[in-house]
């Protein structure tokens, strides 16, 4: 490392600033970040400094009428600096929430099918579930709000449906384990709804959707800025790959076909985005209550429920 002086100063009354400042005279040799650190602090405060090497490490000097000035410059930075870069967040507890995602993809599963049949209930007679249900523009427009939740628990095939529950898994597993089940179903649920309430207000009024496809990016956005936000004090170290992933896997997968609704699967993760940002403004042990867990996962249900039951009983008007 070979470092130029600030100042082109040729004469013979200069000292070395030691490692610690506290010494006084002593000369030690300067770490790595003292030498690149120091000669900006003597530079920002127009003190000359210059470098020397002493065997196999560098010193940096001053001349002997700036050495007290020097020491307290330097003192003052460490002193306002030394708990920076903060240390890494210690690791989230991971919790073991397999089970209940496993079951609301099982009921999933077993809703598709039943999606398809045309059959009575309530006393209406052959209930059309992808006409009830979908995310249809002008309905929506309309007041019909409850489809922009019901959309996300209908598809167009077995191959939409798995091709969701695939890449959903393996994101909402990971917001469960680090989030706790309920918190996490909540907040995908919430971005996907959103992202569709925002897709209503962007495409015409003919325009229909159906898929989970809305929650699933919204939960990859949920899970990239939740990172981001994280490891916020390393940031060159810890978020880039987790973000950059994210915005990779949604080029790749949330553009396809032209039965692709690209703008709901951007909105989505959009939406997610927003609302890890907004979750990172909860009290800690708000967060991490089980009491919280609990009655998100119990909104998320009743969220679900109310706009199918809202569905129903307006079926006359919805179709």
């Amino acid at each position: 490392m070979d470092l130029k002086s600030s100042h082109d100063i040729d004469r013979p009354d200069w000292v070395a600033i030691p490692a610690q400042l506290q010494d006084g005279l002593s000369a030690h040799p300067l770490n790595k970040r003292q030498l690149k650190h120091w000669p900006l602090v003597l530079q920002a405060r127009r003190i000359p400094w210059r470098s020397e090497k002493d065997g196999d490490s560098l010193q940096l000097l001053v001349p002997v009428d700036s050495f007290q000035e020097a020491l307290k410059e330097l003192n003052s930075y460490e002193q306002e600096n030394r708990n920076w870069p903060p240390p890494p967040p210690a690791p989230t507890p991971l919790k073991d929430n397999q089970s209940t995602t496993i079951w609301v993809f099982i009921a999933l599963l077993l809703f598709h099918p039943l999606s398809y049949q045309q059959f009575s209930l309530f006393g209406l007679q052959n209930i059309d579930w992808l006409a009830l249900g979908s995310a249809d523009v002008g309905h929506i427009r309309a007041g019909q709000w409850w489809r922009t939740t019901t959309a996300l628990t209908l598809h167009s095939g077995t191959l939409h449906l798995l091709g969701n529950l695939t890449l959903g898994g393996l994101l909402i597993l990971r917001l469960c384990r680090t989030l706790g089940s309920g918190v996490a179903f909540f907040l995908v649920l919430a971005a996907g709804t959103l992202g569709n309430v925002l897709n209503a207000l962007l495409q015409s009024s003919s325009h229909r959707s159906i898929g989970a496809s809305t929650a699933v990016f919204g939960a990859l956005g949920l899970l990239a800025l939740y990172n981001l936000l994280r490891y916020r004090s390393s940031l060159w170290r810890r978020w880039p790959l987790p973000f950059a992933a994210a915005l990779g896997l949604l080029a790749i997968l949330g553009v396809g076909d032209e039965n692709t609704d690209v703008a709901a699967h951007l909105l989505g993760f959009i939406c997610g985005a927003i609302l890890a940002v907004l979750f990172t403004l909860v009290p800690e042990e708000i967060k991490t209550s089980g009491r919280s867990n609990l009655l998100c996962g119990t909104l998320a249900l009743i969220l679900i429920v109310a706009s199918w039951w809202l569905a129903i009983i307006n079926c006359e008007t919805a179709i």
